[in-house]
Order: C-alpha cells, then structure tokens, then sequence
C-alpha cells in the first residue's frame, strides 16, 4: 500500500494513541459516578477509533469498500460532533450543582437522577440531532481519500438550524453554567473544601481539573463551530430547500473524493484536517489534565502490581 500522505502513517499511530488515551481512565471514573467525564471519553475514543480505521482503509484510496462500515462511521462522526459538546455541558451543570449546593449531602437516588440526565443530555440529544439530520442528508455518505467515510450534509438553510448549530448552541449553553460556577466559586471560595467533603466522588483536586477541561472545551467549541459554519457557506453556495424528494434525489449513492481533490481546496483542505485531528487534541488535552493526577498515578501502580502478580503466578 503506497499512500497519498507523504507523512504516513502517522496519523493513524496518533489516533491510535488518542483512543487509548481516551479509554485507559473510564473504569475508575465509572466507579466515581463521573457520567459526563465518562459520556466525554467514550464520545471521543469512538471518534478517534473509528479515524484510525478509517486512515488505514482509505490511505490510498476512495474506493466503496465498505458500505455498511461507512453508515455506521458517518454516524458516529456526526453524532460525536454533538455528542463531545453535550458531554462537557453534563461536566459543566454538575460541576455548577457542586458548588452552589445547600445540601449537606448527596444521596444515592440524587446521583442515579443526575446520570439519568446526564445520559438523556450526552447520548440522547446527538441521537435527536442524528434523526434530524436525515432531513438534510442528500445522499448516503461521502469517501474522503487518506480520511475515509463522513457523513452527507445537504449546504442548504435547514441545515444550519437542524444540524449545524447544535454544537454552538450547547457551547454557549455550557459557557453560561461555566461562568456561574466561576462566580458561585469565587463567592464560596473560602467553604470550598467544606462543600466538596460532602461528595465523595470529587475532591477538590478532580474539581479544579473538571473546571479545567470544561473551560478549554466550551474555548474551542463555540469558535471552531462558528468557523466551520464560515466554511461551509464559503466553500459551496448556499442551496434552496425545495422538498424532501429533491433532497433525497438517487440518496443510494455515494460521492468518492480523491486526496488531490480535496488538497487543492483550501476550504475543504481546512474542513478535513479539523475534523480529524480534533478528536486527537482533545483525547490528548484530557490525559493531560487527568492522565498524571495522583488518582491516576494509584490505578496505574495498582494494575502495575496486578498484572506483576499475574505473571509471578
């Protein structure tokens, strides 16, 4: 296999990377009740893992090789385009209720509500947004060279409504319960530790990093999701919406784009290399914040001298 890249194949090594990353910490923050950390891991893990399939299949080609893989793929990239966001808003809201709480403990029933919501809001809303994307989807899925399979979108006024401006709208959403629990921290800066001592499932340590990654993410979102609008009305003219059978006029067929195709746009250039190396910067922003924390530190010590067992006996 001789690829397109020249730089081949280092991005499916870091993609690779970014997915393992992802995934390592997911057991201990389960075991935390961390529902938005963990929404978040796995929405950027199946990103990333499905880039690394996607730049080993298509590295040299845009050849349908794989139909049924690429709905689903074209899927799960769409719905992790909301699903990320939607995650970092369940971090936001809970970390907003820890602060501003008046009760002096939580109970069991009170988390498992809060994981329900947390559910409906980082798995249930990119589900909504996929069912409305069928609206605007023109054709089954588009085959990207050196990227591989992304999802459809027809460039049309429905489109910014039903698809487009989801991760926006939650950004600004998660920006507004961010700025809350700046304020309620700085109010309550001096109880700080009192108030976390009543949850057991945070210190104040995991707290200030949630904050942290909450604050980089709404950061990045809101501008990279006003700037991909940018793109999309700049690349390809703005379409009439006429009916739903002119949308999805021959919807079986498939659009294959050959890397110099794509390179020579500086538009679709642009697209193509932020949609795939954002999960990446994201899945390698997360370990650093949380990858090197003392709890990490323990669960990597702990399954160190599991795994020494094991082979002793």
């Amino acid at each position: 296999m001789q690829a397109s890249d020249p730089t081949f194949p280092l991005f499916p090594i870091f993609a690779f990377l970014a997915f393992v990353l992802s995934v390592v910490p997911l057991s201990w923050h389960l075991q935390a009740w961390n529902s938005g950390t963990c929404a978040f891991m796995i929405w950027v893990g199946a990103f990333c893992l499905v880039e690394f399939i996607n730049s080993l299949i298509w590295a040299d080609n845009a050849i349908n090789s794989v139909p049924v893989w690429c709905d689903i793929s074209s899927q799960i990239i769409a719905g992790a385009g909301v699903g990320i966001p939607a995650s970092v808003l369940c971090i936001s809201r809970r970390l907003y209720r820890i602060i501003s709480t008046q009760t002096v403990s939580i109970t069991r029933d009170d988390k498992r509500r809060a994981i329900y919501e947390d559910l409906a809001i980082a798995f249930g809303l990119p589900v909504l947004v996929l069912i409305l994307h069928i609206i605007v989807q023109p054709h089954r899925f588009d085959i990207f060279e050196e990227y591989g399979c992304s999802p459809a979108t027809y460039n049309t006024l429905p489109s910014y409504f039903l698809f487009y401006m989801w991760p926006i709208l939650i950004g600004l959403v998660s920006f507004v319960f961010s700025s809350l629990t700046l304020r309620s921290f700085y109010l309550r800066r001096i109880q700080f530790n009192q108030i976390l001592s009543s949850n057991r499932a945070i210190n104040p340590s995991r707290y200030l990093r949630l904050m942290l990654l909450a604050l980089i993410d709404i950061m990045c979102t809101i501008p990279l999701g006003i700037y991909i609008i940018y793109i999309d009305l700049k690349g390809i003219p703005l379409a009439p919406w006429i009916s739903w059978d002119d949308t999805h006029f021959d919807f079986g067929r498939v659009v294959l784009v050959p890397a110099v195709i794509w390179r020579s746009n500086p538009v679709d250039n642009a697209a193509i290399q932020i949609n795939r190396w954002l999960p990446i910067i994201c899945a390698f922003v997360f370990f650093m914040i949380f990858g090197f924390a003392e709890e990490a530190m323990k669960n990597y010590r702990r399954a160190f001298w599991i795994k020494k067992r094991e082979r002793e006996g």
